[in-house]
C-alpha cells in the first residue's frame, strides 16, 4: 500500500536509497530548505511532480509544510535469516517486543540510523505497523536500518543464538546495570511494550538483563528514549581501520 511522506528528510532518504519506489511528489510553494534537495534530487533522477501547492507556507522544525509530500512504495522487510546472515565479532541488533506507539518506533529506527544499528525485528501481533508517522518520525532512518517481521518472536530469538548473537532484555527490575554490559560481543536487545515490558517468554530468552539506573525522582524512562542509552552504550564505535 502506497504510503504518503510529509517530512522531507524522510523523502530525501527515500530518493537517495530506492528512487523507483517514488511515485510522485508535491511540492510546497515556495519551496525552501530541505524541500529545495527534495526538488533537486527528484529532477535528477526524473520522478514525477504532482504540482506544487499554494495557500500554507507553515513549516515546523522538520521542514514539513502543509500539503506537501511524496507517495512511495514501502521499503521491504528482508527475512529473519538475512537479518543475522552476517554476524561476526561485535555489532547491535534490536528487537521490539510489542513497543505500540509509532512516535516510538520511529524514533528508535532514527537513533538506530544513527548509531549504526545493524537491524530490527518487529512483533506482528499488538505493535505498532510501519505507518507513515514511523517514517516520518524516523526522519529517513527506516531506509538505512534492515528489519523484518517474525511471526514468532521466541523462535527469532532462537535463531539469533544459532547466529551467535547474545540477547539482552532491557528491564527495570534487572539487578544489573548499563554499566555493567560491555559493548565486547555482538548483542540482540529486546526492548519491551510501553506499559509492560518485556513478556516472561521473552525473558527466559535473554542471556541477561539490565537496567538503566535513576539518579532522580522518576524510576523510569520512554521506550525510545530509553533505548537510545542502550544504544549508545552498546553500538560497537566504526571501523576505522580502512580510512
Amino acid at each position: 500500500m502506497p504510503l504518503h511522506l510529509k517530512n522531507p528528510h524522510s523523502i530525501l532518504a527515500v530518493l537517495q536509497t530506492r528512487p523507483q519506489d517514488v511515485y510522485e511528489i508535491r511540492l510546497p510553494d515556495p519551496v525552501a530548505g530541505p524541500w529545495r534537495l527534495v526538488r533537486s534530487s527528484a529532477a535528477e533522477i526524473g520522478v514525477k511532480f504532482a504540482g506544487e501547492t499554494r495557500g500554507s507556507r507553515r513549516r515546523g522544525r522538520t521542514g514539513r509544510t502543509g500539503g506537501a509530500e511524496a507517495v512511495i512504495r514501502e521499503r521491504r522487510a528482508v527475512t529473519v535469516q538475512d537479518l543475522f546472515a552476517n554476524v561476526s565479532g561485535t555489532g547491535l541488533w534490536l528487537a521490539l517486543d510489542r513497543v505500540q506507539d509509532p512516535h516510538n518506533v520511529g524514533a528508535i529506527f532514527r537513533t538506530a540510523a544513527f548509531f549504526g544499528v545493524r537491524g530490527i525485528l518487529l512483533t506482528r501481533d499488538r505493535s505498532a505497523p510501519l505507518t507513515e508517522t514511523v517514517y516520518d518520525v524516523a526522519s529517513g532512518g527506516v531506509e538505512h536500518v534492515p528489519f523484518c517481521f517474525p511471526a514468532n518472536l521466541s523462535r527469532a530469538l532462537d535463531l539469533a543464538r544459532k547466529a551467535n548473537l547474545w540477547i539482552l532484555g532491557a528491564s527495570e527490575h534487572a539487578d544489573t546495570g548499563l554499566d555493567r554490559i560491555a559493548a565486547d560481543r555482538p548483542w540482540l536487545l529486546v526492548m519491551g511494550n510501553e506499559e509492560r515490558g518485556l513478556r516472561r517468554l521473552t525473558l527466559d530468552k535473554c542471556d541477561a538483563t539490565c537496567r538503566i539506573p535513576s539518579t532522580g525522582r522518576v524510576a523510569s524512562l520512554n521506550v525510545s528514549v530509553a533505548a537510545g542509552i542502550f544504544m549508545q552504550k552498546l553500538a560497537a564505535p566504526p571501523d576505522t581501520t580502512n580510512g
